[in-house]
């Protein structure tokens, strides 16, 4: 009986170190299958990238790369663009609202591999991502070969992953809400006598249209200083003498402002054709914190004395950009 028990340890272990034989194959082989490179973890490796590695984990989206066989394009904003977006850091982005979030985490991520470096080189080619569509430009500008999306430039290029790759930006891309550029005029408190003088024109109804157009709205004090100091004030007026002033603010075309930094010249300023066949004259304004850089853009109308500035700018619509300016861009003085 003693011998027998003996024999019946002695084969339970030897079962035993069987079992844990073959569980710790399992476990070798489920670590050599893990693949550490998907572009989740690629860009949750990247300190420069925490921001952005935030909102895809609170969005899910980081689930969706790792489990992904893709292939997969993710536009990955610098910490340092969340921080101009007004998000501080990677708490600010998991403390903000699903919503925005999620459409942000959408918007950044393409289904399919883009080299963005081997596009045509043209302005505004159209593509989709998972939030919407986008417009990429590919352009020469003196030495350099200048990458952006939506007006935002590319700082680095076609980082690999295994399902992937991922370009980093500049700035957070803000998907658009409105289809059409009316949707957004309307959207916006500060240029409501811009929008009537559009209305009472009949260029509203235009704007509806496919487009694409770039419209310079002046806010409601700017409108006020030339002489229209309220919506009733332009309901009466000619229309088509407020055919004449909008039609100078709108240009048929798509234009972030990143578009005349590219295409200016050695005298940093461009010359901008409207809709009402005159021209509107592009300046560069420089960045004084970096040196031969630009911060953004000036204009100025045949008759304007002084340079208008714009107070927002690169609203993206289904069918053009809607940039804010703090004067009216003017024929005669």
């Amino acid at each position: 009986m003693a011998i027998a028990l003996k024999y019946s340890k002695r084969l339970s272990s030897f079962f035993l170190v069987l079992l844990l034989g073959a569980s710790c194959e399992k476990d070798v082989q489920q670590m050599s299958d893990f693949d550490n490179n998907k572009l989740n973890l690629v860009i949750a490796d990247n300190f420069n990238l925490s921001s952005f590695s935030a909102a895809l984990r609170k969005s899910g989206m980081d689930k969706v790369l790792n489990a992904g066989e893709g292939p997969f394009t993710v536009l990955a904003p610098s910490d340092a663009a969340f921080i101009t977006a007004g998000y501080a850091g990677p708490t600010a982005v998991l403390s903000a609202s699903n919503t925005v979030v999620s459409r942000i985490a959408n918007y950044h991520t393409l289904d399919g591999k883009y080299e963005l470096n081997k596009l045509p080189f043209a302005f505004n080619q159209e593509l989709r991502s998972r939030g919407g569509k986008m417009f990429a430009t590919h352009w020469v500008k003196g030495q350099d070969t200048v990458l952006t999306l939506n007006g935002a430039r590319i700082l680095s290029t076609n980082l690999p992953a295994s399902n992937g790759l991922v370009q980093v930006l500049d700035r957070v891309l803000t998907p658009y809400v409105h289809d059409v550029l009316v949707d957004a005029l309307a959207a916006d408190a500060s240029i409501t006598l811009f929008t009537q003088a559009l209305r009472t024109s009949g260029m509203l109804e235009q704007l509806r249209q496919t487009g694409p157009y770039t419209v310079f709205a002046p806010v409601n004090t700017a409108m006020q200083s030339i002489g229209y100091a309220s919506v009733e004030q332009i309901e009466k007026t000619d229309p088509k003498v407020l055919l004449d002033l909008v039609s100078y603010h709108i240009v048929r075309d798509r234009r972030f402002v990143y578009d005349y930094v590219l295409s200016a010249g050695p005298s940093n300023t461009a010359q901008q054709g409207m809709m009402n066949g005159n021209s509107v004259t592009v300046r560069l304004v420089p960045n004084p914190s970096s040196p031969g850089a630009f911060s953004g853009i000036s204009l100025r109308g045949i008759g304007n004395t002084t340079d208008v500035l714009l107070t927002k700018q690169d609203m993206l619509t289904g069918n053009g950009i809607l940039h804010v300016i703090n004067g009216t861009l003017r024929l005669t003085q």
